[in-house]
């Protein structure tokens, strides 16, 4: 392909900002932003289980929903406990950051619930937001707070980490609001947005699931995130904005309606999906999501 044809396409994508095509071409050729499906309160949480369907969250309206490889939606849990954040254990169960519930919980595909954590130091949680789960089977979660305050029982909004053992530990105190949080596959490095700070920052994983050596990697806050294949950063402020493991912003994504979080489903990986408002949306990618 010449290079002013690869230029004419990079300039076509419609609401796709990038540094140069290279960056670009992360998005597959005429690739655009398509709504897949509508009618929400407030979507969130997406996560794509082994075969590549997407499970996301509508808190306002306490339900899970599933979007299927087919296009079909269909409703996989009612009465959610508000839950937000989604991710699939090895095991095939999803877990979930029930906001309203104040606990983690994993959901077998037959619709099984078991609490994994509803509480630090004998206290309730403030309202669970997102997760990630480690190659150990260990799960960081954040517990933010957004709205009445009333009735928090802990001194502050912080990140935890649960041992593969169950045991709870407290793993990053220094937040305003930590939000977002994603890690890599090697189980080696973390990242987790304070929304409240309008920061996002990476650490190195210590043996123990401690967390080390924090760094910043984007001057922005965000809602929820994922990684590509490539290791790059995709954050949710007023659009998708992807960084590169170095920290440098490669790509906007323009949405029609504000984005709360994305991640990467389909059968090939190769489809973002992202929650926005009322809606889901889909981009055909040409590269693969980490998970």
């Amino acid at each position: 392909m010449s290079g002013t044809r690869w230029i004419v396409i990079c300039a076509a994508l419609v609401g796709l900002v990038g540094a140069g095509c290279e960056e670009t071409s992360l998005v597959a050729p005429g690739a655009q932003v398509e709504k897949l499906a509508d009618g929400f309160a407030f979507t969130e949480g997406p996560a794509a289980d082994a075969a590549g369907n997407v499970y996301f969250s509508d808190i306002p309206n306490n339900r899970i929903h599933k979007y299927a490889l087919d296009g079909t939606l269909s409703t996989f849990r009612e009465d959610s406990g508000g839950a937000n954040g989604l991710f699939f254990c090895r095991e095939g169960n999803l877990l979930a950051c029930e906001g309203g519930g104040r606990r983690l919980v994993s959901i077998s595909p037959d619709g099984q619930v078991a609490v994994l954590a509803d509480s630090y130091d004998g206290k309730k949680f403030n309202s669970l937001n997102d997760l990630w789960i480690d190659p150990k089977g260990g799960i960081y979660f954040t517990d933010p707070r957004y709205g009445n305050r009333e009735g928090m029982e802990q001194d502050g909004e912080h990140v935890y980490y649960r041992r593969p053992s169950g045991e709870v530990v407290r793993v990053i105190n220094d937040m305003v609001r930590p939000n977002g949080v994603i890690g890599t596959r090697d189980g080696k490095t973390l990242y987790v947005t304070d929304h409240g700070g309008d920061m996002t920052y990476v650490y190195r994983i210590e043996p123990d699931g401690s967390l080390t050596d924090k760094k910043p990697i984007a001057t922005v806050g965000s809602d929820g995130m994922t990684l590509d294949a490539k290791g790059n950063l995709y954050l949710t402020s007023g659009a998708v904005l992807v960084y590169s493991p170095a920290g440098e912003q490669i790509l906007r994504i323009e949405v029609p309606e504000s984005p709360a979080n994305v991640t990467f489903g389909g059968k090939d990986r190769r489809t973002l999906f992202i929650t926005a408002r009322t809606s889901l949306y889909g981009l055909r990618m040409s590269v693969k999501g980490m998970y």
